[in-house]
């Protein structure tokens, strides 16, 4: 089911065209009104792809903005041709009754409307268009359309006009006269009231109907198609031995469903052992049967000596339902899900929906997803516990399951949450490698809809937890805007979860660590810095140093690296007054101070920001964090990395009396050299370009022996991952250059010799193993 390979260049061209319509397809006319080219003719491979793809599009990508009048682009049956078209209504209003009117003149074959709760008794007219070619409809959970509006009437101003100017009245003279050719029907949650065999009186060619939801007391009327109907769905229908009379005259079945949802308690029917021996003996051409949910009134088991016996078999004459040894072929489906029957050994069909291991389960929520969500969410929520407690066997078929069960139900509380918790265990390291780029990004796109969709803890918390199941920034690059905005609006929101904000805050620390300058600089723009400072505020107040402190700073470390505009954001927003309050808050708190000095070292590196830093109190703090032994090195090098941008300004530059820039030059070299050079290291560059600059100059001979410390150090200890960056970026002649220079100290000369020797001896040695 996780195929490798790519979409096909119909579904690619298709998505292409639909979210590029003015530059492909159409015109816009009069500024509001879509209209196809003139010159453009599509044949009806190509109308049905763009319909129902730019169906699925509306309903699963919350990027895509559906056009008004998109549907119109359809009404004339020269240019456009439709044949099978779906419609679903997960939004409530995308599917009106004038898009139906649009098609009017079309020779639709298949025509499946499911949940379009606008649509009203004015659909039912158009209907009658499609009359002598439908051969298929669906008016699944169309709630409203044998529903009429009516004006009550009376004067202008009258109160009634007023307060309710229509009320809505049940139509009750649409019958399918005329739709000769119909043979699928499905009528699910039909509206109450409406005669249902009045209005199915006129169809000749019926061969299956689905009554979902439904209550009809007398359903004798269906054996007027008792030698045509081979599919019936009653779930949901309270049976009675009427109910089952009739079901046993209709001999040409070979699917019934009587299934129900097991929760729902208005329920009298009990189904007992004789109405499943009257099926297997009465119904010889059934290969599907369903009675999921059914509690069943005695004992259809057989013995459990006999259960026990032989390894488990989908034979008639083994099946432990002893009722169906009278089978004289095993099903090719049946549905036992919420009934005891499944968890039997010797069950005749090869396909089997409940809960009693994971092929029944998984069988259940592919059956159940589209048109029964309170189902398929129980049956998601069984395979969680098997994802979470054991080992899935078939990881990828659930995977893809549970996508699409959220897909068709992006607004149902119950199917976002178990599918949402489903996921972050299916999505995890033992099951990562099998699963396609294409499959993954599926799982992002779900996921970012829900967190879009559905404002609700536990979804939220559950897709963000998801989200850390992926490698961060770069498989989430393909939505690096969305995710941003997403998990920006969660920690603006005013009451915040803690384990949410927690998750949210990492998240967005690992997405603006090691991405490219114009991504931070957009993520800059979206409110990242000031989300974090308002964060660190407010665990400020609450004098709270937790991780979503440590993580605000460190993400606004990352996104403030070789971004002078993010820089400048942190100042404008009062970002000094922070660090001075939290350094002084959290005086113990080494990571937390690793963070700020780390960010402030992106400040100094940017040298119109570096007036902001030049008081007395600034330079003071950095100049005591320089004997700072917090995190081995880090508080104390990142101080002094501060202070190297600072001082190496120029005597000029130091606008302040005290501290003297002499004194701290020489508190700098001290610093410098406490430090051990073999010191494993807590930071990560990206370029060593900040550094770099700091060699060829004569100003200040401390800043210059700071960046040649820093890469010694991490040329020493980190050959593989710093000398390659330095050779790129021309370092090898700049340190050349200060060997060379009669302002730099020997001992700076001495370790830029060595910082060379480092990068030859790599080179040798990558030289000799690629030999």
């Amino acid at each position: 089911m996780a195929s490798y390979s790519p979409e096909t260049l119909m579904t690619l061209c298709t998505k292409y065209c639909l979210h590029n319509l003015e530059g492909t397809l159409c015109y816009m006319q009069d500024n509001e009104t879509l209209r196809l080219h003139p010159d453009v003719f599509l044949p009806s491979e190509i109308c049905d792809c763009l319909v129902n793809m730019y169906m699925e599009l509306v309903n699963t990508d919350n990027s895509f903005q559906p056009h008004e009048s998109f549907f119109s682009l359809f009404s004339d049956h020269r240019s456009t041709r439709l044949t099978h078209i779906h419609l679903r209504g997960i939004q409530e209003d995308i599917v009106q009754d004038q898009d139906l009117v649009a098609f009017s003149k079309q020779d639709l074959v298949e025509l499946r409307l499911v949940n379009c709760e606008k649509l009203s008794a004015k659909s039912l007219q158009t209907l009658n268009n499609f009359r002598s070619t439908l051969v298929s409809l669906s008016l699944f959970g169309c709630k409203n359309i044998f529903y009429e509006e009516e004006n009550p009437g009376g004067c202008e101003g009258d109160n009634e006009s007023l307060v309710n100017p229509t009320r809505q009245v049940l139509v009750r003279d649409f019958t399918f006269t005329g739709f000769h050719r119909l043979c699928f029907l499905n009528l699910g949650h039909l509206t109450d009231g409406v005669n249902v065999e009045r209005l199915l009186r006129p169809l000749t060619s019926l061969t299956s109907l689905d009554l979902s939801g439904i209550q009809i007391n007398d359903i004798q009327f269906l054996l007027q198609w008792q030698k045509r109907l081979g599919s019936l769905v009653l779930y949901n229908m309270d049976l009675s031995e009427e109910h089952i009379w009739v079901l046993l005259q209709l001999t040409h079945l070979r699917h019934l469903d009587i299934s129900r949802d097991r929760t729902s308690s208005f329920y009298k029917f009990k189904l007992t052992r004789k109405v499943l021996t009257a099926f297997a003996q009465n119904l010889k051409n059934l290969v599907s049967l369903d009675i999921s949910g059914h509690l069943m009134l005695d004992n259809s088991a057989i013995s459990s000596h006999d259960e026990a016996l032989g390894p488990a078999s989908t034979e008639p004459q083994k099946s432990s339902i002893e009722p169906f040894r009278a089978l004289k072929r095993s099903f090719q489906f049946l549905g036992l899900f919420d009934t005891t029957l499944c968890n039997l050994t010797h069950i005749p069909a090869y396909k089997i929906t409940g809960e009693a291991n994971e092929d029944q389960i998984l069988n259940a929520i592919e059956a159940y997803t589209e048109y029964r969500p309170e189902i398929a969410s129980r049956a998601i929520n069984h395979l969680f516990d098997i994802a979470r407690i054991e080992q899935c066997d078939q990881p990828l078929r659930a995977l893809q399951l549970v996508i699409s069960a959220l897909k068709y139900h992006k607004f149902d509380k119950s199917v976002q949450v178990t599918g949402s918790a489903a996921l972050f265990y299916l999505t995890g390291s033992d099951y990562r490698h099998e699963q396609s780029i294409k499959l993954r990004r599926q799982v992002i796109q779900v996921v970012l809809n829900g967190m879009e969709s559905y404002q609700e803890v536990t979804v939220q918390r559950n897709c963000c937890l998801t989200l850390c199941n992926f490698s961060i920034p770069e498989e989430l690059e393909f939505q690096y805007r969305r995710v941003n905005e997403l998990l920006l609006s969660i920690l603006n929101q005013t009451r915040q979860d803690e384990s949410i904000q927690r998750i949210a805050v990492h998240l967005c620390n690992a997405l603006v660590c090691q991405v490219d300058n114009d991504h931070k600089e957009a993520v800059g723009k979206m409110g990242f810095v000031t989300t974090m400072l308002k964060l660190i505020q407010k665990k400020l107040t609450d004098k709270v140093c937790d991780q979503v402190m440590e993580f605000s700073w460190s993400a606004l470390w990352n996104i403030t690296d070789e971004t002078p505009d993010n820089c400048e954001m942190f100042l404008n927003c009062n970002g000094m007054k922070l660090f001075l309050e939290c350094l002084n808050e959290f005086q113990g708190k080494q990571e937390l101070h690793r963070n700020m000095l780390g960010l402030l070292g992106n400040v100094a590196e940017v040298k119109h920001l570096r007036p902001h830093l030049m008081t007395t109190q600034f330079i003071s703090v950095f100049s005591r964090l320089l004997d700072s032994n917090a995190d081995g090195i880090e508080v104390s090098y990142n101080a002094c990395g501060v202070l190297s941008h600072i001082i190496f300004d120029g005597d000029e530059a130091w606008a302040i009396a005290e501290p003297r820039r002499a004194e701290v030059m020489d508190r700098m070299w001290r610093a410098i050299s406490s430090w051990d050079e073999n010191s494993r290291r807590n930071i990560n560059y990206r370029s060593f370009e900040p550094i770099l600059r700091l060699l060829p100059q004569r100003v200040a001979p401390v800043s210059q022996h700071w960046a040649t410390w820093a890469l010694f150090n991490l040329t020493s200890v980190y050959p593989e991952k710093y000398c390659p960056l330095l050779i790129k970026e021309n370092g090898i002649e700049l340190l050349k250059g200060v060997i060379e220079s009669d302002a730099a100290r020997p001992e700076t000369k001495a370790m830029a010799s060595q910082v060379i020797s480092f990068c030859k001896n790599f080179r040798e040695e990558r030289m000799d193993t690629s030999r």
